[in-house]
């Protein structure tokens, strides 16, 4: 969505630790094949996540990428605010952020995960043992984009994107 991006600041929650270092190492891998330079912000108050935001008024980052995390999705009215308020193209991993005026967002489908949750339930309810069940992992995820925040971004969603999302007017 933003074709001349070379800097993406990541936002991540350091209070939870294993989310952030798996997203910050695969981010990282991500950013090196396609030669984007990343930097890391950490925010675990409100008032972090200003300070964050302030910087991106000095430092100017072509994007940005918020991190999962309870924290984090508990604040998304304020960090989808903020994200308008500097003109910041931002990235979610939760459709919720889109929802409520964010940009853009990729990640599983909470849906599935409860039909997924419910499946399990029932197994162990005929009888299964819990450690006898498979590990599982999302299998369906989901694009949503918000148009009116695209638009007040000034940018232009490509069709292949359009047709490949969900998409909130």
């Amino acid at each position: 969505m933003v074709p001349a991006t070379t800097r993406i600041a990541v936002l991540i929650n350091p209070a939870d630790a294993a989310n952030s270092e798996t997203m910050l190492k695969d981010v990282a891998a991500a950013a090196r094949s396609m030669g984007l330079q990343i930097q890391v912000l950490s925010a675990n108050t409100s008032h972090e996540i200003d300070a964050a935001f302030a910087m991106f008024v000095r430092e100017r980052p072509d994007a940005l990428l918020v991190s999962g995390g309870p924290f984090l999705l508990s604040r998304r009215v304020q960090l989808a605010l903020l994200a308008a308020r500097y003109a910041v193209p931002a990235s979610y991993g939760a459709r919720e952020y889109v929802e409520i005026g964010g940009l853009m967002s990729y990640g599983a489908s909470i849906t599935d995960a409860y039909r997924q949750l419910g499946v399990y339930a029932g197994r162990i309810l005929k009888g299964a043992k819990p450690a006898d069940l498979p590990v599982m992992q999302a299998t369906k995820f989901e694009l949503v984009i918000n148009l009116a925040a695209a638009t007040a971004l000034s940018l232009e969603v490509p069709p292949t994107l359009l047709s490949r999302a969900e998409v909130i007017e």
